[in-house]
Protein backbone atom coordinates (compact mmCIF):
# COMPACT_ATOMS: atom_id res chain seq x y z
CA UNK A 1 0.00 0.00 0.00
CA UNK A 2 2.98 2.34 0.36
CA UNK A 3 3.95 2.18 -3.31
CA UNK A 4 3.13 5.27 -5.35
CA UNK A 5 -0.54 5.40 -6.39
CA UNK A 6 -1.73 2.36 -4.43
CA UNK A 7 -4.05 4.77 -2.63
CA UNK A 8 -6.10 7.06 -4.85
CA UNK A 9 -8.00 10.04 -3.43
CA UNK A 10 -10.81 11.22 -5.69
CA UNK A 11 -12.37 14.69 -5.45
CA UNK A 12 -15.76 15.17 -7.11
CA UNK A 13 -16.65 18.81 -6.45
CA UNK A 14 -15.77 21.31 -3.74
CA UNK A 15 -17.53 24.58 -4.47
CA UNK A 16 -15.25 25.21 -7.43
CA UNK A 17 -12.17 25.28 -5.17
CA UNK A 18 -8.99 23.24 -5.27
CA UNK A 19 -10.17 20.35 -3.08
CA UNK A 20 -8.97 20.62 0.49
CA UNK A 21 -10.93 17.43 1.26
CA UNK A 22 -8.31 15.40 -0.63
CA UNK A 23 -5.30 17.64 0.10
CA UNK A 24 -5.65 17.10 3.83
CA UNK A 25 -6.09 13.29 3.79
CA UNK A 26 -3.12 13.13 1.40
CA UNK A 27 -0.97 14.99 3.94
CA UNK A 28 -2.02 12.65 6.77
CA UNK A 29 -1.20 9.61 4.62
CA UNK A 30 2.12 11.03 3.42
CA UNK A 31 3.13 11.63 7.04
CA UNK A 32 2.77 7.86 7.56
CA UNK A 33 4.88 6.98 4.53
CA UNK A 34 2.12 6.41 1.96
CA UNK A 35 2.28 7.95 -1.51
CA UNK A 36 -1.34 8.62 -2.47
CA UNK A 37 -2.33 9.77 -5.93
CA UNK A 38 -5.09 12.34 -6.45
CA UNK A 39 -7.73 12.95 -9.09
CA UNK A 40 -10.28 15.76 -9.28
CA UNK A 41 -13.01 14.75 -11.69
CA UNK A 42 -14.61 18.20 -11.47
CA UNK A 43 -11.80 19.73 -13.54
CA UNK A 44 -9.84 16.85 -15.10
CA UNK A 45 -10.78 13.69 -17.05
CA UNK A 46 -11.39 10.41 -15.26
CA UNK A 47 -8.07 8.53 -15.43
CA UNK A 48 -8.67 4.77 -15.58
CA UNK A 49 -4.93 4.09 -15.38
CA UNK A 50 -4.68 5.78 -12.00
CA UNK A 51 -7.67 3.76 -10.82
CA UNK A 52 -6.15 0.47 -12.03
CA UNK A 53 -3.01 1.01 -9.94
CA UNK A 54 -4.96 1.64 -6.72
CA UNK A 55 -5.71 -0.89 -4.00
CA UNK A 56 -7.72 1.68 -2.05
CA UNK A 57 -9.86 4.27 -3.84
CA UNK A 58 -11.28 6.89 -1.45
CA UNK A 59 -13.95 9.21 -2.85
CA UNK A 60 -14.54 12.56 -1.15
CA UNK A 61 -18.20 13.64 -0.86
CA UNK A 62 -18.33 16.79 1.31
CA UNK A 63 -21.53 18.09 -0.29
CA UNK A 64 -24.63 16.94 -2.15
CA UNK A 65 -23.36 17.70 -5.66
CA UNK A 66 -20.14 15.81 -4.91
CA UNK A 67 -22.17 12.83 -3.70
CA UNK A 68 -24.17 12.62 -6.92
CA UNK A 69 -21.00 12.89 -9.00
CA UNK A 70 -19.27 10.35 -6.75
CA UNK A 71 -22.00 7.76 -7.21
CA UNK A 72 -21.58 8.05 -10.98
CA UNK A 73 -17.79 7.76 -10.62
CA UNK A 74 -18.26 4.51 -8.68
CA UNK A 75 -19.39 2.67 -11.79
CA UNK A 76 -16.29 3.75 -13.69
CA UNK A 77 -14.02 2.83 -10.78
CA UNK A 78 -15.52 -0.66 -10.55
CA UNK A 79 -15.25 -1.14 -14.31
CA UNK A 80 -11.57 -0.19 -14.28
CA UNK A 81 -10.61 -1.95 -11.04
CA UNK A 82 -13.23 -4.35 -9.66
CA UNK A 83 -10.93 -5.62 -6.87
CA UNK A 84 -10.01 -2.32 -5.21
CA UNK A 85 -11.43 -1.32 -1.83
CA UNK A 86 -13.84 1.56 -2.48
CA UNK A 87 -14.37 3.99 0.39
CA UNK A 88 -16.56 7.09 0.54
CA UNK A 89 -15.74 9.74 3.10
CA UNK A 90 -17.01 13.18 4.04
CA UNK A 91 -20.16 14.87 5.29
CA UNK A 92 -22.57 13.26 2.84
CA UNK A 93 -20.95 9.82 3.06
CA UNK A 94 -22.23 8.96 6.52
CA UNK A 95 -25.65 10.51 5.80
CA UNK A 96 -26.04 8.22 2.79
CA UNK A 97 -24.16 5.11 3.94
CA UNK A 98 -27.00 2.69 3.24
CA UNK A 99 -27.38 3.95 -0.33
CA UNK A 100 -23.63 3.88 -0.94
CA UNK A 101 -23.29 0.30 0.29
CA UNK A 102 -26.08 -0.70 -2.08
CA UNK A 103 -24.16 0.95 -4.94
CA UNK A 104 -20.72 -0.58 -4.57
CA UNK A 105 -19.04 1.06 -1.56
CA UNK A 106 -16.97 -1.19 0.70
CA UNK A 107 -16.68 1.34 3.52
CA UNK A 108 -17.90 4.77 4.62
CA UNK A 109 -16.29 7.36 6.93
CA UNK A 110 -18.00 10.39 8.46
CA UNK A 111 -16.90 13.28 10.65
CA UNK A 112 -13.17 14.04 10.70
CA UNK A 113 -12.10 11.38 8.18
CA UNK A 114 -8.31 11.57 8.00
CA UNK A 115 -7.36 9.32 10.94
CA UNK A 116 -9.94 6.57 10.14
CA UNK A 117 -8.83 6.67 6.50
CA UNK A 118 -5.20 6.16 7.55
CA UNK A 119 -6.24 3.31 9.84
CA UNK A 120 -8.19 1.74 6.99
CA UNK A 121 -5.08 1.91 4.79
CA UNK A 122 -3.01 0.23 7.51
CA UNK A 123 -5.58 -2.55 7.93
CA UNK A 124 -5.75 -3.21 4.19
CA UNK A 125 -1.95 -3.19 4.05
CA UNK A 126 -1.93 -5.88 6.76
CA UNK A 127 -4.12 -8.04 4.56
CA UNK A 128 -7.46 -7.64 6.31
CA UNK A 129 -10.05 -7.97 3.54
CA UNK A 130 -12.84 -6.78 5.86
CA UNK A 131 -10.90 -4.63 8.33
CA UNK A 132 -12.55 -3.88 11.66
CA UNK A 133 -11.61 -0.23 12.11
CA UNK A 134 -13.36 2.05 14.57
CA UNK A 135 -15.22 4.91 12.86
CA UNK A 136 -15.15 3.07 9.52
CA UNK A 137 -18.62 1.78 8.61
CA UNK A 138 -19.03 -1.32 6.47
CA UNK A 139 -22.07 -3.22 5.20
CA UNK A 140 -23.86 -4.60 8.25
CA UNK A 141 -21.44 -2.85 10.61
CA UNK A 142 -22.36 0.79 11.26
CA UNK A 143 -19.92 3.21 12.86
CA UNK A 144 -20.34 6.62 14.45
CA UNK A 145 -18.65 9.62 12.79
CA UNK A 146 -15.09 10.25 13.94
CA UNK A 147 -15.28 13.42 16.08
CA UNK A 148 -11.89 13.92 17.70
CA UNK A 149 -9.38 16.74 17.52
CA UNK A 150 -6.68 16.03 14.95
CA UNK A 151 -2.98 16.90 14.71
CA UNK A 152 -3.20 18.71 11.38
CA UNK A 153 -0.33 18.70 8.91
CA UNK A 154 -0.15 21.29 6.14
CA UNK A 155 -2.41 20.11 3.27
CA UNK A 156 -0.61 18.40 0.38
CA UNK A 157 -1.46 20.20 -2.88
CA UNK A 158 1.45 19.45 -5.22
CA UNK A 159 -0.43 16.78 -7.23
CA UNK A 160 -3.64 18.76 -7.64
CA UNK A 161 -4.53 20.75 -10.77
CA UNK A 162 -3.31 24.36 -10.57
CA UNK A 163 -5.37 27.12 -9.02
CA UNK A 164 -6.03 28.36 -12.56
CA UNK A 165 -8.41 25.40 -13.00
CA UNK A 166 -10.71 26.55 -10.21
CA UNK A 167 -12.98 29.45 -9.26
CA UNK A 168 -11.47 32.92 -9.54
CA UNK A 169 -12.19 36.16 -7.74
CA UNK A 170 -13.94 38.58 -10.09
CA UNK A 171 -13.01 42.10 -9.06
CA UNK A 172 -12.90 45.37 -10.99
CA UNK A 173 -12.98 43.56 -14.30
CA UNK A 174 -10.12 41.21 -13.36
CA UNK A 175 -10.07 37.50 -12.56
CA UNK A 176 -7.67 36.59 -9.73
CA UNK A 177 -6.50 33.24 -8.38
CA UNK A 178 -8.08 32.12 -5.11
CA UNK A 179 -6.65 30.15 -2.20
CA UNK A 180 -9.05 27.90 -0.31
CA UNK A 181 -8.39 27.13 3.37
CA UNK A 182 -10.28 26.18 6.51
CA UNK A 183 -9.70 27.67 9.95
CA UNK A 184 -12.24 25.32 11.54
CA UNK A 185 -14.41 22.31 10.77
CA UNK A 186 -17.87 21.39 12.01
CA UNK A 187 -20.30 23.89 13.54
CA UNK A 188 -21.67 24.87 16.95
CA UNK A 189 -25.21 25.32 15.66
CA UNK A 190 -28.11 22.99 14.92
CA UNK A 191 -29.98 24.52 11.98
CA UNK A 192 -32.50 21.84 10.97
CA UNK A 193 -31.89 21.95 7.21
CA UNK A 194 -28.09 21.87 7.38
CA UNK A 195 -26.24 18.56 6.77
CA UNK A 196 -23.56 19.37 9.38
CA UNK A 197 -25.56 18.93 12.66
CA UNK A 198 -26.56 15.29 12.03
CA UNK A 199 -22.86 14.44 11.71
CA UNK A 200 -21.12 16.87 14.08
CA UNK A 201 -23.90 17.32 16.65
CA UNK A 202 -22.98 20.91 17.48
CA UNK A 203 -19.20 20.41 17.68
CA UNK A 204 -16.48 22.25 15.83
CA UNK A 205 -12.70 21.92 15.70
CA UNK A 206 -10.27 24.80 15.19
CA UNK A 207 -7.31 24.32 12.87
CA UNK A 208 -4.05 25.69 14.36
CA UNK A 209 -3.20 29.14 13.05
CA UNK A 210 0.30 28.10 11.95
CA UNK A 211 -1.14 25.32 9.77
CA UNK A 212 -3.62 27.68 8.09
CA UNK A 213 -0.92 30.27 7.45
CA UNK A 214 1.42 27.65 5.97
CA UNK A 215 -1.37 26.53 3.65
CA UNK A 216 -2.00 30.13 2.59
CA UNK A 217 1.73 30.58 1.90
CA UNK A 218 1.89 27.66 -0.49
CA UNK A 219 -1.14 28.92 -2.41
CA UNK A 220 0.15 32.50 -2.53
CA UNK A 221 3.37 31.04 -3.97
CA UNK A 222 1.15 29.46 -6.64
CA UNK A 223 -0.30 32.85 -7.53
CA UNK A 224 -3.29 33.36 -5.21
CA UNK A 225 -4.14 36.96 -4.34
CA UNK A 226 -7.34 36.21 -2.40
CA UNK A 227 -8.24 33.67 0.30
CA UNK A 228 -11.65 32.05 0.61
CA UNK A 229 -12.24 30.58 4.06
CA UNK A 230 -14.31 27.42 3.64
CA UNK A 231 -15.37 27.10 7.29
CA UNK A 232 -19.09 26.43 7.75
CA UNK A 233 -18.94 29.49 10.02
CA UNK A 234 -15.71 31.47 10.33
CA UNK A 235 -17.04 33.17 13.49
CA UNK A 236 -17.77 29.99 15.44
CA UNK A 237 -14.45 30.79 17.12
CA UNK A 238 -14.35 34.60 16.87
CA UNK A 239 -11.08 35.11 18.73
CA UNK A 240 -9.36 32.42 16.62
CA UNK A 241 -10.72 34.02 13.44
CA UNK A 242 -9.65 37.52 14.44
CA UNK A 243 -6.11 36.45 15.38
CA UNK A 244 -5.79 34.55 12.12
CA UNK A 245 -6.97 37.52 10.04
CA UNK A 246 -4.45 39.76 11.81
CA UNK A 247 -1.59 37.31 11.19
CA UNK A 248 -2.62 36.93 7.56
CA UNK A 249 -2.65 40.67 7.00
CA UNK A 250 0.67 41.16 8.79
CA UNK A 251 2.38 38.68 6.46
CA UNK A 252 0.45 39.50 3.26
CA UNK A 253 -0.85 43.10 3.49
CA UNK A 254 -2.27 43.08 -0.06
CA UNK A 255 -4.10 39.77 0.32
CA UNK A 256 -7.90 39.93 0.52
CA UNK A 257 -10.29 37.32 1.87
CA UNK A 258 -13.90 36.27 2.23
CA UNK A 259 -15.68 34.04 4.73
CA UNK A 260 -19.05 32.57 5.65
CA UNK A 261 -20.84 33.40 8.91
CA UNK A 262 -24.32 33.23 10.39
CA UNK A 263 -26.50 36.33 10.49
CA UNK A 264 -26.60 36.13 14.29
CA UNK A 265 -22.78 36.03 14.43
CA UNK A 266 -22.48 39.09 12.22
CA UNK A 267 -24.68 40.95 14.70
CA UNK A 268 -23.05 39.52 17.82
CA UNK A 269 -19.57 40.45 16.55
CA UNK A 270 -20.46 43.56 14.57
CA UNK A 271 -17.90 45.55 16.57
CA UNK A 272 -15.15 43.56 14.81
CA UNK A 273 -16.42 44.01 11.23
CA UNK A 274 -14.57 47.27 10.60
CA UNK A 275 -11.30 45.68 11.65
CA UNK A 276 -11.95 42.63 9.46
CA UNK A 277 -12.53 45.00 6.54
CA UNK A 278 -9.25 46.79 7.28
CA UNK A 279 -7.51 43.41 7.41
CA UNK A 280 -8.70 42.59 3.88
CA UNK A 281 -12.23 41.13 4.08
CA UNK A 282 -14.08 42.15 0.90
CA UNK A 283 -17.25 40.08 1.19
CA UNK A 284 -19.11 37.76 3.55
CA UNK A 285 -21.48 34.96 2.60
CA UNK A 286 -24.36 34.45 5.02
CA UNK A 287 -27.28 32.05 4.87
CA UNK A 288 -30.23 34.43 5.21
CA UNK A 289 -32.40 31.60 3.78
CA UNK A 290 -35.73 33.47 4.08
CA UNK A 291 -37.38 36.70 5.18
CA UNK A 292 -40.34 34.81 6.64
CA UNK A 293 -40.07 34.40 10.40
CA UNK A 294 -42.30 31.33 10.04
CA UNK A 295 -39.86 29.65 7.66
CA UNK A 296 -36.86 30.73 9.74
CA UNK A 297 -38.50 29.20 12.80
CA UNK A 298 -39.07 25.86 11.06
CA UNK A 299 -35.42 25.86 9.96
CA UNK A 300 -34.19 26.85 13.46
CA UNK A 301 -31.94 29.45 11.88
CA UNK A 302 -31.51 31.54 15.01
CA UNK A 303 -32.30 34.86 13.33
CA UNK A 304 -35.32 36.86 12.18
CA UNK A 305 -36.20 38.98 9.17
CA UNK A 306 -35.25 42.08 11.13
CA UNK A 307 -31.85 40.52 11.88
CA UNK A 308 -31.16 40.05 8.15
CA UNK A 309 -31.76 43.75 7.57
CA UNK A 310 -29.62 44.65 10.59
CA UNK A 311 -26.74 42.43 9.40
CA UNK A 312 -26.89 44.04 5.98
CA UNK A 313 -26.70 47.47 7.61
CA UNK A 314 -23.77 46.37 9.82
CA UNK A 315 -21.72 45.00 6.94
CA UNK A 316 -22.40 48.11 4.84
CA UNK A 317 -21.23 50.30 7.69
CA UNK A 318 -18.01 48.26 7.72
CA UNK A 319 -17.72 48.56 3.90
CA UNK A 320 -17.95 44.79 3.41
CA UNK A 321 -20.30 43.37 0.76
CA UNK A 322 -22.82 40.89 2.16
CA UNK A 323 -23.70 38.07 -0.22
CA UNK A 324 -26.83 36.46 1.27
CA UNK A 325 -27.87 32.96 0.24
CA UNK A 326 -31.45 31.74 0.19
CA UNK A 327 -33.54 28.61 0.41
CA UNK A 328 -36.13 30.18 -1.84
CA UNK A 329 -38.62 27.28 -1.79
CA UNK A 330 -39.71 25.42 1.34
CA UNK A 331 -43.07 23.82 2.22
CA UNK A 332 -43.88 26.93 4.27
CA UNK A 333 -42.78 29.64 1.79
CA UNK A 334 -45.82 31.43 0.39
CA UNK A 335 -46.00 33.20 -2.93
CA UNK A 336 -46.09 36.47 -0.98
CA UNK A 337 -42.90 35.41 0.84
CA UNK A 338 -41.17 34.73 -2.47
CA UNK A 339 -42.20 38.12 -3.85
CA UNK A 340 -41.06 39.80 -0.66
CA UNK A 341 -37.62 38.21 -1.04
CA UNK A 342 -37.36 39.63 -4.56
CA UNK A 343 -38.58 43.03 -3.33
CA UNK A 344 -35.94 43.03 -0.60
CA UNK A 345 -33.14 42.10 -3.01
CA UNK A 346 -34.21 44.84 -5.41
CA UNK A 347 -34.88 47.55 -2.84
CA UNK A 348 -31.65 46.86 -0.95
CA UNK A 349 -29.61 46.94 -4.17
CA UNK A 350 -28.49 43.32 -3.78
CA UNK A 351 -29.08 42.09 -7.33
CA UNK A 352 -25.34 41.98 -8.01
CA UNK A 353 -24.71 40.29 -4.64
CA UNK A 354 -27.09 37.34 -5.12
CA UNK A 355 -26.24 34.61 -7.60
CA UNK A 356 -29.33 33.96 -9.77
CA UNK A 357 -29.28 30.25 -8.91
CA UNK A 358 -30.35 31.33 -5.41
CA UNK A 359 -33.81 32.26 -6.74
CA UNK A 360 -34.43 28.60 -7.59
CA UNK A 361 -33.09 26.69 -4.59
CA UNK A 362 -35.45 24.14 -3.08
CA UNK A 363 -35.15 22.80 0.47
CA UNK A 364 -33.04 19.63 0.42
CA UNK A 365 -33.90 16.92 2.96
CA UNK A 366 -31.15 14.27 2.92
CA UNK A 367 -31.20 11.08 5.01
CA UNK A 368 -30.40 11.89 8.62
CA UNK A 369 -31.60 15.49 8.34
CA UNK A 370 -32.90 17.05 11.55
CA UNK A 371 -35.94 18.10 9.51
CA UNK A 372 -37.08 14.47 9.58
CA UNK A 373 -37.79 14.99 13.29
CA UNK A 374 -40.05 17.97 12.56
CA UNK A 375 -43.80 17.37 12.64
CA UNK A 376 -44.23 20.42 10.39
CA UNK A 377 -41.94 18.83 7.80
CA UNK A 378 -43.54 15.39 8.00
CA UNK A 379 -46.85 16.89 6.88
CA UNK A 380 -45.31 17.46 3.42
CA UNK A 381 -42.77 14.65 3.20
CA UNK A 382 -42.75 11.87 0.63
CA UNK A 383 -40.40 8.98 -0.09
CA UNK A 384 -36.62 9.04 -0.30
CA UNK A 385 -35.72 9.51 -3.95
CA UNK A 386 -32.83 7.43 -5.27
CA UNK A 387 -32.17 9.86 -8.10
CA UNK A 388 -31.76 12.98 -5.95
CA UNK A 389 -30.56 11.27 -2.73
CA UNK A 390 -33.07 13.34 -0.76
CA UNK A 391 -36.66 13.07 0.44
CA UNK A 392 -39.39 14.24 -1.88
CA UNK A 393 -41.75 16.90 -0.57
CA UNK A 394 -44.67 18.74 -2.11
CA UNK A 395 -45.82 22.29 -1.45
CA UNK A 396 -49.45 22.66 -0.32
CA UNK A 397 -49.79 25.41 -2.95
CA UNK A 398 -49.11 23.66 -6.25
CA UNK A 399 -48.29 27.01 -7.86
CA UNK A 400 -45.10 27.14 -5.80
CA UNK A 401 -43.79 23.82 -7.12
CA UNK A 402 -44.57 24.98 -10.66
CA UNK A 403 -42.82 28.30 -10.05
CA UNK A 404 -39.74 26.55 -8.66
CA UNK A 405 -39.46 24.35 -11.76
CA UNK A 406 -39.88 27.36 -14.06
CA UNK A 407 -37.33 29.47 -12.19
CA UNK A 408 -34.84 26.57 -12.18
CA UNK A 409 -35.12 26.20 -15.95
CA UNK A 410 -34.81 29.97 -16.41
CA UNK A 411 -31.70 30.51 -14.24
CA UNK A 412 -29.98 27.39 -15.60
CA UNK A 413 -30.36 28.58 -19.19
CA UNK A 414 -29.32 32.11 -18.19
CA UNK A 415 -26.14 30.84 -16.55
CA UNK A 416 -25.24 28.78 -19.61
CA UNK A 417 -25.36 31.85 -21.85
CA UNK A 418 -23.70 34.17 -19.33
CA UNK A 419 -26.69 36.44 -18.93
CA UNK A 420 -26.39 39.58 -16.82
CA UNK A 421 -27.67 38.99 -13.26
CA UNK A 422 -29.99 42.01 -13.49
CA UNK A 423 -31.63 40.72 -16.66
CA UNK A 424 -32.11 37.30 -15.05
CA UNK A 425 -33.60 38.95 -11.97
CA UNK A 426 -36.16 40.80 -14.11
CA UNK A 427 -37.20 37.58 -15.81
CA UNK A 428 -37.55 35.77 -12.46
CA UNK A 429 -39.57 38.71 -11.16
CA UNK A 430 -41.86 38.48 -14.19
CA UNK A 431 -42.40 34.74 -13.62
CA UNK A 432 -43.35 35.32 -9.99
CA UNK A 433 -45.68 38.18 -10.93
CA UNK A 434 -47.38 36.05 -13.59
CA UNK A 435 -48.02 33.26 -11.09
CA UNK A 436 -49.36 35.74 -8.54
CA UNK A 437 -51.47 37.52 -11.15
CA UNK A 438 -49.76 40.77 -10.20
CA UNK A 439 -48.89 43.72 -12.36
CA UNK A 440 -45.39 43.58 -13.80
CA UNK A 441 -42.75 45.43 -11.79
CA UNK A 442 -40.78 48.05 -13.71
CA UNK A 443 -37.68 46.37 -15.15
CA UNK A 444 -34.49 46.90 -13.19
CA UNK A 445 -32.10 46.24 -16.08
CA UNK A 446 -31.92 49.88 -17.31
CA UNK A 447 -30.60 50.83 -13.86
CA UNK A 448 -27.85 48.20 -14.18
CA UNK A 449 -25.82 48.93 -17.33
CA UNK A 450 -23.59 46.04 -18.49
CA UNK A 451 -20.33 47.86 -17.72
CA UNK A 452 -21.29 48.83 -14.16
CA UNK A 453 -18.86 48.24 -11.29
CA UNK A 454 -19.88 45.18 -9.29
CA UNK A 455 -18.96 43.95 -5.82
CA UNK A 456 -16.24 41.25 -5.64
CA UNK A 457 -17.49 37.69 -6.19
CA UNK A 458 -16.24 34.21 -6.86
CA UNK A 459 -16.91 32.90 -10.34
CA UNK A 460 -18.50 29.68 -9.02
CA UNK A 461 -22.20 30.27 -8.38
CA UNK A 462 -23.22 26.89 -6.97
CA UNK A 463 -22.79 26.14 -3.30
CA UNK A 464 -24.13 22.75 -2.16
Amino acid sequence: MKASGEILLVACYELGHQPLAVAWPAAFLERLGYQPAMMDVSVEPFDAERVKRAKLVAVSVPMHTALRVGVAVTQRVRAANPDCHLCFYGLYASLNAEYLFAHGADSVIGGEPEVPLAELARALEAGHGQPAVASVAMPGRPAAPHLRRLAFPVPSRAQLPSLKSYAHLEREGRHELVAHVEASRGCLHLCRHCPIPPVYGGRFFAVPRDVVLADVRQQVSAGATHVSFGDPDFLNGPAHAQRLARALHAEFPALTFDFTAKIEHLLRHRAHLRELAALGCVFIVSAAESLSDTVLGHLAKGHTRADVAAALHATREARIALRPTWVAFTPWTTLADYSEMLDFIETEDLIDQVEPVQYSLRLLVPPGSLLLESAAMRLHLGALEQETLSYRWAHPDTRMDGLQEAVTALVTAAAERGEDAAVTFDRVRALADDVAGALRHPPTAPHFPPGRPRPPRLTEAWFC
